[in-house]
């Protein structure tokens, strides 16, 4: 039976279209007869042509991605995205680790390195959370403006003219929770 090789791609943004056209351009080089492709970060809530990929793949069939990263965005997650290739009799292949889960030290590897990868993504995750500390220490970081609460003396005027709170929220554009806060506040 010849095995079908399905293609990945993924960027975390727009502006990345070098690489995704180098992904594309190995994807093919490595046999997919099909490639599913998206352009958003891997923190996304969903991925919706990662999603649609595991539902095209049949038993005998391989998955394959150039990049380890651009597959799963933690242990858990790869574990995850492994067990339901394995559920459905899938294989998954990486291009540039040259690993393939057909075979016992593939899985070994995939798991090693997809610990590896969280591991790494924590200590970037820590340095980032430092540098913001530092910079707002400094006086250089002020954090995302407050959009709601800009609105208060909007939302005491409207309720000073009998508008009723939804009234208010829908005018204004802000939540229930807000428009209570900043009533809060304003007591």
């Amino acid at each position: 039976m010849t095995k079908v090789m399905i293609g990945y791609a993924r960027t975390s943004t727009t502006d990345q279209k070098a690489g995704l056209d180098a992904q594309l351009r190995d994807l093919q080089a490595a046999g997919c007869t099909k490639i599913f492709k998206e352009q958003l970060s891997s923190v996304a809530s969903n991925r919706p042509e990662l999603e649609r990929a595991l539902e095209f793949v049949r038993e005998g069939d391989v998955l394959v991605v150039t990049k380890l990263d651009r597959l799963a965005r933690s242990v858990a997650d790869l574990v995850a995205i492994t067990a339901a290739l394995k559920e459905k009799g899938v294989e998954l292949r990486i291009i540039t680790m040259n690993l393939d889960t057909a075979t016992p030290t593939g899985k070994l590897m995939l798991n090693l390195l997809g610990s590896i990868a969280e591991f790494e993504r924590e200590l970037m995750l820590e340095r980032q959370r430092e540098g913001i500390a530092k910079a707002k220490a400094d006086g250089k970081y002020k954090g995302r403006a407050p959009t709601a609460r800009s609105k208060a003396d909007k939302v005491l005027a409207l309720k000073t003219e009998g508008k009723t709170p939804a009234e208010i929220q829908a005018t204004l554009g802000i939540s229930r929770a807000s428009y209570f806060r900043i009533v809060k506040d304003l007591a």
